[in-house]
């Protein structure tokens, strides 16, 4: 199977979860979300994938589905729950990276394999934790200011896309190049920096256009609850 092929159908795997958690749980199915997508994402950043003749990240679809999330709670229950949203992911980022560094500390028993490869993925490396940390801030809460922006600017159910892509596609640019400013500055060559930008922000990218009709969806299922809501 291409890689090409399984990127599509990780995508697909993503985007069917959220919804499907959005219809049976409601606002509580997109929280539980938002830790998993942040704690795999950080697992999965580790593993390098060509797709289309670009390296890129392989956590980079699940990263990106954070930002529909975020969308979906901003379009259906407002800007309070999906900033509520960002807090329970940096929490839950500081609390994995923490509890795994701490686990590193115990001396492994003799039977112990996972140790090497435990100390490979979850490693502390301040810098770069850093990075991370600074970039899922400052682009998280940039989505959901610019999508209240638009909101504000183009309201109505017909200018979602205009919402969806025009708060998540500078959030996702604003976290590339964050992330990678503070993580690599000075210890690559810029060309090699502005790749990294370039590529992590193109796959990034590509997620926020293909989650806008699951945007328009979401809504539609909150409208029709509302209205049933309202007939009893």
């Amino acid at each position: 199977m291409t890689t090409e092929l399984l990127w599509i159908l990780m995508l697909i795997a993503n985007f069917a979860i959220i919804l499907g958690l959005y219809r049976f749980l409601g606002k509580l199915g997109l929280y539980i979300w938002i830790p998993v997508a942040v704690i795999v994402a950080n697992i999965q950043v580790v593993k390098y994938v060509e797709i289309l003749g670009l390296t890129a990240t392989l956590g980079n679809i699940v990263y990106a589905s954070s930002f529909l999330v975020t969308d979906i709670l901003s379009e259906n229950h407002g800007k309070s729950a999906a900033r509520k949203s960002v807090v329970i992911g940096f929490v839950a980022i500081i609390a994995a990276v923490g509890l795994m560094n701490l686990a590193l500390l115990f001396e492994p028993g003799e039977a112990d394999f996972a140790q090497p490869h435990l100390e490979a993925i979850f490693t502390l490396l301040p810098r770069i934790t850093g990075a991370s940390l600074a970039a899922y801030l400052l682009s998280q809460f940039h989505d959901v200011w610019a999508y209240h922006f638009w909101m504000r600017l183009l309201p109505g159910r017909r200018f979602i896309w205009v919402r969806n892509n025009g708060s998540t596609l500078v959030s996702q640019l604003i976290d590339s190049i964050v992330f990678a400013v503070l993580a690599f500055v000075g210890t690559v060559p810029t060309s090699v920096l502005i790749e990294i930008v370039l590529t992590t922000f193109v796959v990034k990218a590509a997620v926020a256009i293909l989650d806008t009709p699951l945007v328009y969806l979401a809504a539609s299922w909150k409208e029709r609850a509302d209205a049933i809501d309202e007939a009893f």
